[in-house]
C-alpha cells in the first residue's frame, strides 16, 4: 500500500507561481547606442519605434518542463513509502532451563525406547526429551548436563534444532560418576541472573542422590527461590534401590516444594512421557506477538525522474541549436553560390 510520510508538503506545489506573481519582475538594463536620426529612420522605414523595453518569453514547452519537474520534485520531498504485509514476531516470555543427570547410575537397562527394546536411562530420556523440545517452539530453553561437575552444554537459545542435536551428543559418565546435583542447581542460577525474562523454570533430571555438591540441594533451592526460579524435579528409577542407584525423593520433593514446582517420579518410559506432558499443561508456551509493517522509501524514483526530464530538455535544446546553427551555416554556404 502506498504511503506518504510528508502529505503537507504537497501546499509547496504552488510556490512558484507565487513567487512569479508576488515578487517584482526582474530588469536587466543593457547598453544601446542613441540614433540622432532615429525618427527619420523610423519614418523612411514605415515602423514605429518601441519604449525600448524588451519583455521575453518562455516557450510553453519550458514551462511544462519546470512544471513537471518542481512537480516531481515536490513528491520526493513528500517521501512515499510502500508499506508492505505485517510481519509478525513472537518474542519467548519463559527461559525454561533443563539439567540432565549424566553419572553413572544412567547406565541402568530398566527403560524402554519408542520401539519396546530395553535401553538405558539416558537413551529414553533422550527420547523423551526430544519430543519435550519439539513442543516448546516459542520458549527460549537451555541445557545444562552434570555428574561429577556441571557444565553448560547450551544456554538459552530459541533455536531448538541445537538444543535437540547437543542432546543427542550426551554420553553417561562424560562428566563423571558422581551426581553433584546442587551444583547443578548453582550453574543453573548463575544462568538465570543474566537472563532479562521475568518466568523462569529449571527442570532437574536425576536417578540419583547428592554426592558431594560444595552448594546442599535445599539450599540452592533457596537461592533459586530468592531469583524467581521455579524448580520442577523429575526422579527416574526404583525407589528402593540402594548404593549409587539410590534415590533420595525427600530432597527433590523439599526443593519442588521451596521454589513452588513440583516433583514427579517415572518408573518407565510411559511415565515419563506422562510427565512431561503434565509439564507441558503446567507451563504452557507463552509468546508476547509484536508486529510491524516494513516501509520501503520511494522517494528516488520522482527524484530520479526529475534529474531525467531535466537532462533530456537540455540535450534537446543542444540538439536543437545545432540544428539551427548547421541551417544557418549552409545558408551562409549557398548565398554567394547563387
Amino acid at each position: 500500500m502506498l504511503t506518504i510520510a510528508y502529505p503537507w508538503l504537497f501546499l509547496l506545489l504552488p510556490l512558484p507561481w507565487l513567487v512569479r506573481k508576488l515578487l517584482p519582475t526582474h530588469n536587466e538594463r543593457k547598453a544601446a547606442v542613441r540614433v540622432p536620426f532615429l525618427q527619420r529612420l523610423s519614418r523612411l522605414a514605415g515602423l514605429q519605434p518601441g519604449s525600448g523595453v524588451a519583455v521575453t518569453r518562455r516557450p510553453l514547452s519550458q514551462w511544462l518542463m519546470l512544471s513537471l519537474t518542481w512537480s516531481l520534485i515536490v513528491v520526493a520531498i513528500t517521501r512515499p513509502q510502500w508499506l508492505e504485509e505485517p510481519i509478525i514476531k513472537e518474542l519467548p516470555m519463559r527461559d525454561l532451563l533443563v539439567a540432565v543427570d549424566l553419572s553413572g547410575s544412567m547406565e541402568a537397562q530398566d527403560f524402554t525406547d519408542s520401539e519396546g527394546n530395553s535401553v538405558d536411562r539416558l537413551t529414553a530420556v533422550k527420547e523423551v526429551l526430544d519430543t519435550f523440545f519439539a513442543r516448546r517452539d516459542g520458549d527460549r530453553v537451555g541445557l545444562i548436563l552434570f555428574g561429577s561437575a556441571a557444565f553448560v552444554q547450551v544456554p538459552f537459545t530459541d533455536d531448538l534444532e541445537v538444543v535437540r542435536e547437543l542432546l543427542k551428543e550426551a554420553q553417561i559418565r562424560m562428566l563423571g560418576p558422581r551426581t553433584m546435583l546442587g551444583d547443578a542447581m548453582g550453574l543453573s542460577i548463575n544462568l538465570f541472573e543474566r537472563s532479562e525474562v521475568e518466568e523462569r523454570v529449571l527442570i532437574v533430571l536425576t536417578d540419583g542422590n547428592d554426592t558431594g555438591s560444595l552448594v546442599p540441594p535445599e539450599r540452592a533451592a533457596e537461592i533459586a527461590r530468592d531469583n524467581g526460579v521455579v524448580v520442577y524435579t523429575v526422579a527416574i528409577g526404583d525407589p528402593a534401590a540402594v548404593g549409587e542407584q539410590a534415590l533420595d525423593e525427600k530432597t527433590l520433593e523439599n526443593i519442588a516444594d521451596i521454589t513452588g514446582g513440583g516433583y514427579f517420579h517415572a518408573n518407565d518410559r510411559q511415565e515419563l512421557e506422562a510427565i512431561y506432558t503434565r509439564l507441558d499443561e503446567v507451563n504452557p508456551r507463552q509468546v508476547e506477538t509484536q508486529s510491524y509493517r516494513p516501509l520501503i522509501d520511494l522517494f528516488e524514483w520522482p527524484l530520479a525522474a526529475s534529474m531525467l526530464l531535466t537532462l533530456f530538455y537540455i540535450m534537446l535544446l543542444e540538439v536543437r541549436l545545432r540544428l539551427r546553427n548547421r541551417q544557418h551555416d549552409d545558408a551562409g554556404v549557398q548565398e554567394p553560390a547563387g
